[in-house]
């Protein structure tokens, strides 16, 4: 795989934590930034695709409307099943 060299300047409390993680997982600094990176854009990649599936259920009016939800919530406080 062919790779490209980044850099970032990162508050010194955060660059000493990724050292401690590394030296006790016995990895590289480089190989904990690479987890932490592709960790974070996996995220990001998976928050755009779900907001982008909710805007699609909006636009096809698959929504809930408030007035539901609120009385839906209201209900929970008076469910007999509850524990007191």
């Amino acid at each position: 795989m062919d790779t490209k060299v980044m850099t970032a300047h990162v508050p010194l409390p955060l660059a000493e934590k990724v050292d401690e993680i590394a030296a006790r997982l016995e990895r590289s600094r480089g190989w904990v930034m690479k987890q932490a990176l592709t960790a974070w854009v996996e995220q990001q990649e998976e928050r755009y695709r779900l907001t982008v599936e909710a805007l699609d259920d909006v636009d096809r009016g698959a929504v809930v409307d408030h007035s539901a939800v609120e009385e839906w919530a209201q209900g929970l406080n008076k469910r007999s099943d509850l524990p007191e």
